[in-house]
């Protein structure tokens, strides 16, 4: 075993990069980094530590993150291996100001880590018809419901209502849940949750009193469910049609818009 050499470069505004070489296990390397990082955060006053390591060192990536070292992102395909391929470097900080010992600590240092799935938020519109809204998008060429991405720190049922005021320019309560569905990766998206929520009935003369969201929204419309798979994508009908078989104490979970 080789004892181990931990530099770290300080650059200007309180950043420094911290590097090292030899052979060493990843306990070993943990409490090092620990103990550097300890030193130069609170001893030389700096504010933030940055360290990179090979996607591929599975070993030295958990030590890095046992040692207080929060994941910011992904160097995609930034190092070359010695055969001439490339892989990905992983960026972890360590700012002066993180909480890092204790459970608090160590459960924002894994939030960091661990795998976030996009939450959609949709609602289901229909009229005494039994037709179903739709809206037209500026961005692609399937139409959808209303509704879209939940952000941070928002509950589903907010990031509905917010959508549905932000694309219609109408407050409408949110109803209860219809389905759960999990979205497998899908045109450069990953894997997602979609969410349907029950919007109630509307009248066709509400659509004209609606103020649309001209950079997102073309134009909305009631159509029934036959008309409605030539609009939306096939696991989008799916989720539709099951939504709109629902009784009135129902709910649905799906996997690509089917009953496992």
């Amino acid at each position: 075993m080789t004892d181990l050499a931990l530099t770290v470069k300080v650059s200007e505004g309180g950043i420094g990069t911290f590097d090292w070489s030899g052979s060493v296990s990843p306990e070993v390397l943990e409490r090092a980094l620990r103990a550097a990082a300890d030193e130069a955060l609170v001893g030389r006053g700096l504010r933030r530590l940055e360290v990179s390591v090979p996607a591929v060192d599975h070993a030295s990536r958990r030590a890095v993150l046992r040692a207080g070292f929060r994941l910011e992102g992904i160097r995609r395909q930034a190092a070359e291996h010695p055969n001439g391929s490339y892989g990905d470097i992983c960026l972890f900080a360590r700012l002066a100001t993180d909480q890092t010992y204790g459970p608090h600590g160590f459960s924002g240092v894994m939030n960091s880590a661990l795998p976030k799935k996009r939450l959609i938020a949709h609602v289901l519109f229909r009229d005494p018809l039994g037709r179903v809204l739709l809206c037209e998008t500026q961005f692609k060429s399937d139409w959808e419901l209303p509704g879209g991405i939940v952000e941070p720190y928002e509950t589903p049922r907010q990031g509905a209502i917010r959508e549905v005021a932000e694309e219609l320019g109408i407050e409408l309560g949110v109803g209860r849940l219809l389905v759960v569905d999990w979205m497998p990766p899908y045109l450069g998206w990953d894997d997602a949750i979609e969410m349907i929520f029950d919007g109630g009935l509307v009248e066709e003369d509400d659509l004209a009193a609606w103020s649309l969201q001209p950079t997102e929204i073309k134009g909305v419309a009631l159509v029934d469910l036959d008309t409605a798979a030539r609009l939306v994508t096939p696991i989008a009908h799916r989720r539709l049609v099951l939504a709109a078989s629902l009784g009135p104490d129902q709910m649905a979970y799906t996997e690509d818009g089917r009953t496992p």
